[in-house]
């Protein structure tokens, strides 16, 4: 199993040759891997406040720590194919790997894609959030299960 960097390494340079639309089309092929919401976490997203409210999209994200190892469960609005996009490339990027490699999504990540100009300044801004977002629970909840 390839680590978080590597495997954040490795989608960046499946975006770094393409043009914005090129760019687009591959985010929504992303998209299209994330998992609807189990039935578990319908329930819990009516009960918790899981959106991400720096996000104009209707972004839900449940980052947690199992054993160890990290996962993120989301629910991104389907209008917003490039949001979902995104999140489901972080979903990709740590489910499954060491809680503590969730630390290595670069901050910058956005640039080095090169989708920030692409996504325009509101979009990106919320991008950022959820990647905040996703880093600081990810280590609270590894923190606390230490």
């Amino acid at each position: 199993m390839t680590s978080v960097q590597n495997r954040i390494e490795a989608i960046i340079g499946e975006f770094a040759d393409l043009d914005s639309r090129e760019k687009l089309e591959l985010l929504v092929d992303f998209a299209n891997g994330l998992p609807p919401l189990s039935a578990e976490y319908e329930a819990r997203k009516a009960a918790e406040d899981r959106r991400v409210h720096e996000c104009q999209t209707a972004v839900f994200l449940w980052p947690d720590v199992d054993s160890g190892r990290a996962r993120l469960v989301a629910e991104v609005a389907p209008e917003a194919p490039t949001v979902k996009g995104f999140v489901a490339i972080l979903a990709e990027a740590i489910n499954g790997h060491p809680a503590a490699e969730a630390g290595d999504i670069p901050d910058d990540l956005l640039e080095r894609m090169g989708l920030a100009d692409v996504l325009g300044m509101l979009r990106s801004r919320g991008l950022r959030a959820i990647v905040g977002h996703v880093k600081r629970e990810i280590a609270a909840k590894a923190a606390a299960t230490a």
